[in-house]
């Protein structure tokens, strides 16, 4: 009998505590960690914050369980697709699962999925075991392609499992222009958007040089504020939102707190010019990609060539969307819009491309939100592409996911 008892408290603890990491969730999804309380959370599910810490001691420790349950679910479905036959029927079965997950969100489920964008706010402790946890389902992925036979192909390998799980994630920022309705349709064009590239046969990777202002390591002598906008990309690239702090930042550049305040009213209004600063950069790659002869696959792959190059090797690399949840609400709405803008361009692209011959007939607006997250992903292939004596080369491989596609024919 008292086994009984205590089977069932024990299953009443666990109930209690999914339902306290499920709440914890929603409220990191939607408005960040650092403003993520114990109080807020307790009072999201009718409790007292004193009644959270019988399960929670501390904030941080509901902070991991949240993302080791996100990273539970993701192996899990990692798991379940390199269990199939083939790449193609992994990749496929894999884009069906995340599909199906977004189903259940859209259907009224919460607290299934967390973003994982402020794991390296935390301390090094605490993000070493998820981070770790993350590169093993990496490597899972990985593995969807094949056992490779070399290192060239190991590194084919890897950047392909970095755009797919790029992609997955960028799923929220587009979709909700779509009804759950068009979710089979939207399953059936992501796949083949993922497996086969944009590229007609016959295109070859050819991108022509492009002349812009969105290179910031010509030579010339950097403004205070450009610093600040560097520092403060590559600081929250790096170590999330959290950690770029105004002392952080300042004591970087060797200035006072004041300086940055001569620029800058809030850290919030920073994040935001480094938003507009790349929203600006990749503006300005779009429009000579434009101006230049050629089909537009031509065009579209040397913008692409560009941009890739100037997120592995320029000083200042664009800022990870990953900084948006950290945002309040309204400030995330207009980012979020003006990117959908650049993607919308890139979508236009697109068109044209299938209109001359030189792209696929895929689906331009969900393969422009591929791009897009292929794009801002590519900050973290930065060590990867060190690894390639040709920069050139990288560039070719890791573009290769989103024009030739990720299985091989």
């Amino acid at each position: 009998m008292t086994m009984v008892k205590s089977n069932t408290a024990t299953k009443k603890f666990d109930k209690k505590r999914d339902v306290i990491i499920r709440a914890a969730s929603v409220l990191i999804n939607e408005q960040g960690v650092q403003a993520t309380t114990l109080a807020s959370v307790a009072k999201a599910i009718g409790l007292n914050a004193t009644s959270i810490t019988y399960y929670f001691s501390r904030k941080d420790k509901l902070v991991i369980a949240v993302y080791d349950a996100t990273l539970d679910l993701m192996e899990k479905m990692a798991r379940d697709a390199r269990a199939q036959s083939t790449p193609a029927e992994r990749l496929r079965h894999y884009i069906a699962e995340h599909v199906a997950l977004r189903k259940r969100i859209r259907g009224g489920e919460s607290g299934l999925l967390t973003a994982l964008s402020e794991i390296r706010t935390l301390d090094e402790g605490s993000q070493a075991g998820l981070l770790s946890r993350y590169r093993s389902i990496v490597n899972i992925v990985r593995e969807f392609f094949g056992k490779p036979i070399d290192g060239t192909q190991k590194a084919l390998y890897t950047v392909r499992a970095h755009v797919l799980l790029e992609a997955v994630m960028w799923w929220p920022a587009w979709s909700r222009r779509y009804s759950v309705l068009d979710f089979d349709r939207i399953e059936k064009r992501l796949f083949d958007v993922l497996a086969y590239g944009v590229s007609a046969a016959h295109n070859e990777w050819n991108p022509q040089k492009l002349s812009g202002n969105w290179r910031t390591d010509s030579g010339d002598a950097p403004s205070q504020n450009a610093e600040f906008l560097r520092a403060a990309t590559v600081t929250i690239n790096e170590r999330g939102y959290r950690s770029a702090s105004v002392n952080r930042i300042a004591e970087i550049l060797n200035v006072t707190k004041g300086s940055f305040y001569h620029h800058h009213d809030t850290k919030d209004d920073l994040v935001l010019a480094c938003f507009q600063q790349g929203y600006d950069r990749l503006s300005a790659a779009q429009m000579a990609g434009l101006s230049i002869d050629g089909d537009y696959a031509t065009r579209l792959s040397s913008v692409m060539a560009e941009l890739v190059d100037l997120q592995f090797h320029d000083k200042t690399p664009l800022l990870r969307t990953t900084a948006l949840q950290a945002l309040e609400s309204n400030y995330r709405f207009d980012v979020v819009m003006r990117y959908n803008h650049l993607a919308r361009r890139f979508a236009g692209m697109l068109i044209d491309g299938i209109a001359d011959g030189s792209v696929r007939p895929i689906d331009p607006l969900i393969a422009s939100q591929v791009l897009m997250s292929t794009l801002n992903g590519a900050y973290e292939g930065r060590r990867w592409a060190q690894r390639f004596s040709d920069p050139q080369e990288a560039i070719r491989v890791y573009a290769s996911t989103f024009f030739k596609g990720m299985i091989d024919n």
